[in-house]
């Protein structure tokens, strides 16, 4: 896949020590990440998923190795530039959505939008992903669905370079998760984020742009869909 690079991975490595016991959960890794694409990750659980998303996300720092965002090599830069690259570039929606129950939907993503200087106006956002008439309720008064569509909103009112979605579809039913999907990619196409979609949900590599295929702390595997499904053409 042709684009600009946005985040460059140089050999990161990522080790934790377990007192006798050394776990590499992220084996020397290199590898670009592209303005623009949808990158699904896939894998089994403790094949590095995670791990390799929370460095794209800087959520934690390589054992070794580079990540160089523009001119500055985030495995180097100090706790308060990391977290400024957290707030302003990243936006994260999670399995369990993360949601602060005694906030309203709006005010969630408000909160979120405080964040940064430039968010894009919440209520406008909330009619986008279908919540518009939803927006004064509750996380308790909202599906499942409706929950995981405010994570996202939250996510990308920042509008952040990077869209790191950890098993989103994790605690949905198949229609459901359908839906989110295809919001994910309609973000992707239309708003130009990059999307990261971490799973280990096969089908969902349909719809991607690029698949990376992890095992035992690796990527073993990169392919490109020339032509990438769209999500309410998936099944599993």
């Amino acid at each position: 896949m042709a684009g600009d690079v946005l985040l460059r991975l140089e050999q990161v490595k990522k080790t934790y020590i377990m007192g006798e016991v050394t776990v590499e959960a992220l084996k020397e890794t290199t590898v670009d990440i592209y303005k623009g694409e949808l990158l699904v990750v896939l894998g089994p659980s403790g094949s590095g998923k995670t791990t390799l998303l929370n460095m794209i996300g800087g959520m934690d720092r390589p054992t070794a190795g580079r990540i160089l965002f523009g001119s500055k090599d985030l495995s180097q830069v100090n706790d308060r530039e990391l977290t400024l690259y957290r707030r302003r570039e990243v936006g994260f929606v999670f399995q369990f959505y993360n949601l602060i129950p005694d906030l309203t939907a709006a005010e969630n993503v408000s909160l979120a939008a405080e964040l940064v200087d430039d968010p894009l106006p919440v209520d406008r956002l909330m009619e986008d992903i279908g919540l518009g008439d939803r927006k004064g309720h509750f996380p308790a008064q909202l599906s499942g669905g409706e929950q995981q569509r405010v994570s996202i909103a939250r996510a990308i009112v920042k509008q952040p370079l990077f869209l790191l979605c950890d098993e989103p579809t994790g605690a949905l039913d198949y229609a459901t998760g359908i839906k989110v999907l295809g919001l994910l990619q309609e973000i992707c196409s239309k708003r130009g984020n990059t999307v990261i979609i971490v799973t280990h949900n096969m089908p969902v590599a349909d719809m991607a742009d690029r698949v990376f295929r992890m095992r035992s702390g690796e990527i073993v595997e990169i392919t490109e869909n020339p032509e990438p499904v769209p999500a309410e053409r998936i099944v599993w």
